[in-house]
C-alpha cells in the first residue's frame, strides 16, 4: 500500500476515529471522515488543512438510520475512484450517553445492534465493489473482547434488555460477519480484520459511562493503525485481534451455521445483496 491510500473512518469526530485520522493524515493518507455533524466534520478538516496536511473530504450519515446508511455510501461511490481501507469504527457503548434503557433505531431496530452492527454490514456491502476494484483492500472492524453471544430468537433483545448484553452482541456480531465475509473474499482482493483496540481508553463514551480510563488512545491508535498499514498483513485476513495479539472471538463467531444465520438475518433486516464470490 502506498501513502496516497484512501481510507474511509466512520467516526470520525472524537475519541479513535479522530485519533486515528490525525495519525494517518501525517503518513500522507487521503481520508474520508464520517460523523453525524457537518459543523464538526468541517472544524476538523480545516484543522488538519492548517496544520499541512492534506485536507480531508466528509460524509454526514446518522447510522441508525439505514436509508442515510445508503445515501452515504451512493455519495463516496460517486465522489472517489479508488478505496483501499474502510474503518468500521463508529459505535455507541453500553450505557451513557445513549442510555441504559431499549430503544430503538428509525427502522425500528435495537439501537446498539443497528448502530454498531447493521450499519456497518450494509456500509461495507455497498462499499465492497470499489473495495474491491481498488485491490488490495482492507475492511478493518473496530469491535470489542466484551462480547456476548447471540440468540437468534431474540435478537432485538425485546425480551431481558440489558445495555451490556446488547453492546456485547453487536460487536460479536461486527466480528462474526468479518469471518463470513473473509470467507466469502479473495484475500488478495480485500482482507477483512476485527480487533479489540484497547481497553477503556479515555472517550467521551467511556468517561460519561464509567468516569475513568485504563488504556491511552494512544494505545487504541497504534493497534488500529498496524491494521490498516502494516504490509506485514497483507493476505492476512479473517482474523480478531486483541490490539496486535491474534487471539479467539467467543466461540459462536466459528460456528458456521451460526454465522451463515447472522448473513442472512443481517440481509433481510438491510436489504443488502450478497457479494458475487
Amino acid at each position: 500500500m502506498t501513502l496516497s491510500r484512501a481510507i474511509l473512518i466512520t467516526g470520525a469526530t472524537d475519541g479513535l476515529g479522530l485519533a486515528l485520522a490525525e495519525r494517518l493524515a501525517a503518513d500522507g493518507s487521503d481520508l474520508i471522515l464520517h460523523g453525524r455533524n457537518q459543523a464538526n466534520l468541517d472544524r476538523i478538516a480545516d484543522q488538519f488543512a492548517a496544520r499541512g496536511v492534506s485536507r480531508p473530504r466528509t460524509v454526514t450519515a446518522d447510522l441508525a438510520d439505514l436509508d442515510q446508511v445508503r445515501r452515504m455510501a451512493a455519495e463516496i461511490r460517486a465522489s472517489v475512484d479508488r478505496l483501499d481501507v474502510l474503518v468500521n469504527n463508529a459505535g455507541i457503548g453500553a450505557g451513557q450517553p445513549d442510555g441504559r434503557t431499549r430503544r430503538t433505531s428509525a427502522d425500528g431496530y435495537e439501537l446498539r445492534f443497528a448502530v454498531n452492527y447493521l450499519a456497518g454490514f450494509l456500509l461495507t456491502l455497498e462499499l465492497l465493489p470499489l473495495l474491491r476494484a481498488s485491490a488490495p483492500a482492507r475492511i478493518v472492524n473496530v469491535a470489542s473482547i466484551g462480547q456476548h453471544p447471540l440468540d437468534f430468537e431474540n435478537l432485538m433483545l425485546e425480551r431481558d434488555y440489558d445495555g451490556v448484553r446488547a453492546y456485547g452482541q453487536s460487536k460479536l456480531a461486527q466480528i462474526t460477519y468479518g469471518f463470513e465475509l473473509a470467507a466469502r473474499l479473495p484475500a488478495d482482493e480485500v482482507t477483512v480484520n476485527s480487533l479489540h483496540p484497547a481497553t477503556y481508553m479515555p472517550t467521551k463514551i467511556v468517561l460519561a459511562e464509567i468516569g475513568h480510563s485504563i488504556d491511552t488512545l494512544e494505545q487504541g491508535v497504534t493497534a488500529t493503525r498496524w491494521l490498516v498499514t502494516d504490509p506485514a498483513l497483507a493476505g492476512t485476513t479473517g482474523r480478531f485481534y486483541d490490539r496486535t495479539r491474534d487471539t479467539r472471538a467467543h466461540s459462536q463467531a466459528y460456528d458456521n451455521e451460526d454465522r451463515l444465520r447472522l448473513w442472512q438475518a443481517s440481509q433481510e433486516l438491510t436489504k443488502a445483496e450478497s457479494p458475487p464470490c
